[in-house]
């Protein structure tokens, strides 16, 4: 398939298995994948690329179940030439591929408060494209603009009202590749960021098994959020809660597990397949509909074929 796809100066591979490339270390090959060098190889690629060809933009895989046969497209990976972190004033310019700890650290040595960044999984365009967000924080409240490559391969500045974030989610046209993000953040005492994300790191670690094989929350709450993306702490339902009350902590399907711990993260024990890790989390949505007329929704991302029978 290589012959047909555009010149790069980056790195195409064919059937490039991509279990080692998440965290739930499950998933078939892509039938490409695309490491740009550059954002201009970036462009080019994509302006040469057959717009028939399916193209998926994939991060460091944090919140994602690529499923056992692998996927039918081009998947371009964000590297090295894409994670610089820049503080300009009381801004900071993150690369797609920066990752999203580094940056709340990066800012917080500068004086600049974006410690809701630093306990969340993941890179800074996944983390756009989801409007991430915790500790009552989120993307929407700080980001100012992204740039992006088009699927036609043209690099545009886009505000960040025009992607209409709301919560776990985005409107960016399919395709497209975000390569940038320029973030407001209030001043703040350096010491004092970093003792908050100290504090932050200890309490997540106290309570989610961050020594697993996770992808982070596998539900999102189901009720209680406005469109603009910030929860309502005080009337949101929690869905560790409803899984719970469904007895479906600890439950298992194969080598996946809904971790005893937190009982919202689906963990891979070791053997797992990307059908058991979906299947199991399907088995909680029909057992939490059934115990309480509540229909969960996936905030992780499943992609690609089922394996071939």
């Amino acid at each position: 398939m290589t012959r047909a796809l555009p010149p790069v100066r980056g790195t195409l591979t064919e059937l490039r298995p991509l279990a080692d490339l998440t965290w739930l270390r499950v998933g078939g090959p892509a039938d490409v994948f695309f490491q740009p060098a550059d954002e201009a190889d970036l462009a080019a690629f994509l302006r040469g690329l057959d717009p028939a060809v399916t193209v998926f933009p994939m991060g460091v895989g944090s919140n994602l179940i690529v499923r056992d046969g692998g996927i039918r497209a081009v998947v371009i990976r964000l590297g090295r030439g894409f994670n610089g972190i820049a503080v300009e004033g009381g801004q900071v310019v993150a690369g797609a591929a920066a990752l999203d700890a580094h940056v709340a650290r990066r800012a917080a040595e500068a004086g600049l408060d974006l410690t809701f960044l630093r306990t969340i999984p993941g890179s800074i365009g996944g983390a756009v494209r989801m409007n991430a967000g915790c500790y009552g924080s989120y993307v929407a409240d700080h980001l100012v603009s992204v740039r992006a490559v088009t699927r036609a391969g043209d690099v545009v500045t886009v505000p960040a009202a025009d992607l209409k974030l709301a919560y776990r989610q985005s409107e960016l046209p399919e395709g497209w590749v975000i390569v940038e993000a320029t973030f407001r953040a209030e001043a703040g005492d350096p010491a004092a960021l970093e003792a908050r994300m100290a504090d932050q790191i200890a309490k997540r670690d106290a309570t989610q098994p961050t020594k697993d094989r996770s992808a982070g929350s596998t539900f999102r709450n189901p009720v209680g959020h406005s469109s603009t993306g910030r929860a309502d702490d005080s009337h949101a339902l929690k869905a560790w809660k409803v899984i719970d009350d469904a007895g479906m902590r600890g439950a298992m399907r194969g080598g996946a597990q809904m971790s005893p711990m937190h009982s919202n993260f689906l963990i891979n024990t070791g053997q797992a397949t990307a059908a058991d890790l979906e299947g199991l989390g399907e088995d909680v949505r029909k057992r939490v509909f059934q115990a309480s007329g509540i229909t969960l929704e996936w905030e992780i991302m499943r992609v690609g074929e089922p394996a071939a029978k």
